[in-house]
């Protein structure tokens, strides 16, 4: 496959079955071609976007000894501020070259969960950056659900199957900025190295620009671009566990631009869709047969992002 294929979630919330149907089909197939959608019709209006781009901007544009009051220790970069070059690619040594925020969950009163995610970290010099966050991660979250119904049905589950599971999962937005490059990166750095994500399914917002590549699965790297009114939304690998590999969670990464652009920064803003820690990634009987035999020991999706963690540097051993 030499680029990634185009849904429209509207085909899924409409009332014709059949549309429906073509939804759940062009999904599927595109997540075990590739492991990548373009999808239109999501729950972001232009204005929010618009909005969070800028409370954004204005954020990383803050003098660096205000962003560093929200880098908060001890938690594994899980909420606040994660300052330039601290992750790594798994394998990798060199940091990313990038800095990004995190907002995390905000649970439902009486959530079993409430005591489990760390709080999220408000700005005080910008008046509009935690509420204009919290709108974008939950109507993100809602597309998300909607994405992952319309899987249960591909790979034959009840549409609602991944919904108690999403329900206060341990999702995050984070908005990142990819500074201008101002010398030869050291020990062959990138933007972001070659990754696959840790979580169910990513929507990415800010895939417009070349930079995002994919490698197909004859190991060729093809360019990521959505179009203005699209998200990318990608398999993560604890889908890819869950589903015995059925759906594939696949290799991506962004790369520098060409030496005339690198006075230029880039902004993108994936939302890791997580479900909640106690939830098992065993593999699902409808996804093992003779031909597919069980690829993936048992764990728990709160293990596995522990694992993860440690892998990119965000915890400690």
């Amino acid at each position: 496959m030499q680029q990634i294929p185009s849904v429209d979630l509207r085909d899924f919330l409409s009332d014709d079955p059949a549309r429906k149907q073509k939804f759940v089909n062009e999904i599927g197939r595109a997540y075990e071609d590739i492991g990548f959608v373009a999808l239109k019709g999501h729950f972001l209006d232009d204005q929010l976007v618009e909005n969070l781009y800028a409370e954004v901007r204005n954020f990383f544009n803050l003098p660096l000894e205000v962003k560093e009051k929200y880098e908060i220790p001890g938690i594994g970069g899980q909420r606040g501020y994660i300052s330039f070059g601290k992750e790594h690619a798994k394998g990798r040594s060199a940091g990313d070259l990038k800095e990004f925020w995190h907002f995390g969950q905000y649970v439902s009163e009486g959530s079993k969960y409430a005591d489990e995610y760390p709080e999220n970290v408000t700005v005080n010099e910008l008046a509009n950056f935690n509420s204009t966050g919290k709108e974008a991660y939950q109507m993100l979250e809602k597309t998300g659900v909607y994405v992952l119904r319309a899987l249960a049905l591909h790979i034959g589950l009840d549409e609602f199957y991944f919904d108690n599971y999403i329900k206060d999962g341990n999702s995050i937005l984070r908005p990142i900025h990819y500074p201008p490059i101002t010398d030869e990166p050291k020990d062959g750095a990138v933007r972001a190295a070659a990754h696959g994500d840790i979580n169910l399914i990513t929507l990415l917002m800010g895939a417009q620009g070349k930079g995002l590549q994919v490698q197909n699965h004859d190991g060729e790297w093809i360019d990521a671009m959505a179009q203005p009114d699209e998200l990318m939304i990608n398999v993560g690998d604890m889908l890819s566990r869950h589903t015995n590999n059925k759906l594939k969670s696949t290799i991506h990464q962004v790369v520098n631009p060409p030496r005339e652009l690198w006075g230029t920064s880039r902004y993108s803003i994936p939302f890791f869709m997580h479900p909640v820690s106690d939830m098992k990634l065993d593999c699902l009987p409808q996804c093992i047969d003779e031909n597919n035999p069980k690829q993936f020991e048992d764990i728990t999706a709160g293990e596995y992002l522990h694992e993860r963690l440690v892998d990119l540097g965000l915890i400690k051993k």
